[in-house]
């Protein structure tokens, strides 16, 4: 009887070792058919070449989901894996690389760890005009001027934020970002301009349109605000205290006064504005248009942007440049205030 039970036992542990030994065959199969998909090009027919943008310090799974949302891999995720199969995490060098979807994930890899790319670099200043971009492409030699300002009036781009941007000549003033931009040799006008209002997009976060909206305002006036900020003030710790100005300006039905906007509006930029300059015709001129201006003035950092998002909470409704030349300003609640500091300005100027 014992040995009956002896020989179940047995049969049974031999069973359960092969019903395991089954499932590790199968597993062991799925992996190796998984794996041998993880290297695929997503279509190795294609002849396409997409450009995409690495940014400077993006991780394997950043960079595996700009890969994908471009159409250049299939699976962020099987790329994640490989480049950790491969020891490839730490090695990708920023820029921006003509990449296919007939390319494997490893020839990708090996692209933007090489580094090697055809390019220009283009540096946007914060405070530039769309002219003074334009101006700034055509002097770093990746396309004309005219070119560059035919695609901001009239290219076709498709961003959240397009549906504020208005339309006319200077629809895209304030929204092509101020960076230092690789462009690679050949790259056409649209996807240079294309590129600058990608980097917007990332930098107006969701959480930016919903400040905007808590504050009863559109994206495109709060660039407009942020563009003002820019050009008034070179200390950056100032600007939410600026954007507060503005904003009590406006809740008072004042005019905004602001003379960076009278700057645009006469196209060039004066160490001394005259009372003349003050009654330009323009609809960017807050010296004579209620409200804010027609649209922004600048493409301003996000720093100005932030400011103009979270004003701080001040009764303040003047600023006048300190004599000191610090570049700072004082802020004054009152009109005596103001004509005090505006006096102490003036005699720094004699």
């Amino acid at each position: 009887m014992n040995t009956e039970r002896n020989r179940t036992k047995k049969k049974s542990r031999r069973t359960v070792l092969i019903l395991i030994f089954a499932v590790i065959i199968v597993i062991a199969v799925c992996a190796a058919v998984w794996l041998s998909t993880v290297n695929r090009a997503l279509d190795p027919g294609s002849e396409d070449t997409i450009l995409v943008d690495i940014r400077s310090g993006s991780t394997t799974s950043q960079i595996a989901e700009t890969l994908e949302e471009k159409g250049v891999i299939s699976s962020a995720s099987k790329f994640v894996l490989k480049s950790r199969m491969d020891g490839n995490d730490g090695k990708y060098i920023a820029g921006v690389y003509e990449l296919s979807p007939s390319m494997t994930p490893e020839a990708i890899m090996a692209k933007i760890i090489s580094g090697e790319q055809e390019q220009t670099r283009l540096t946007i200043p914060e405070g530039y005009t769309l002219t003074q971009v334009a101006d700034a492409a055509e002097k770093a030699g990746v396309c004309t001027a005219e070119e560059f300002l035919n695609e901001t009036q009239n290219g076709e781009f498709n961003y959240r934020f397009m549906e504020y941007a208005g339309s006319g000549e200077k629809r895209l003033e304030g929204f092509l970002y101020p960076e230092t931009y690789f462009i690679p040799d050949g790259m056409s006008a649209h996807d240079i301009v294309d590129l600058m209002l990608e980097q917007f997009d990332s930098v107006f976060t969701d959480e930016y349109y919903a400040r905007a909206s808590e504050l009863g305002r559109t994206p495109r006036e709060i660039v407009t605000i942020a563009s003002m900020i820019q050009r008034e003030t070179m200390a950056e710790e100032e600007g939410a205290r600026v954007a507060s100005v503005i904003y009590n300006r406006l809740a008072r039905g004042m005019k905004l006064q602001i003379d960076a906007t009278v700057q645009y509006a006469l196209g060039e930029q004066k160490s001394r504005l005259s009372y003349s300059d003050l009654e330009v015709d323009s609809p960017y001129n807050t010296y004579i248009v209620d409200g804010l201006p027609a649209g922004p003035i600048c493409q301003p950092y996000v720093s100005a942007i932030e400011a103009a998002l979270y004003p701080e909470e001040t009764d303040y409704l003047y600023y006048v440049l300190k004599p000191d030349g610090s570049g700072q300003h004082n802020f004054a609640s009152t009109d005596t205030e103001f004509e005090t500091y505006r006096q102490q300005y003036l005699r720094s100027l004699e």
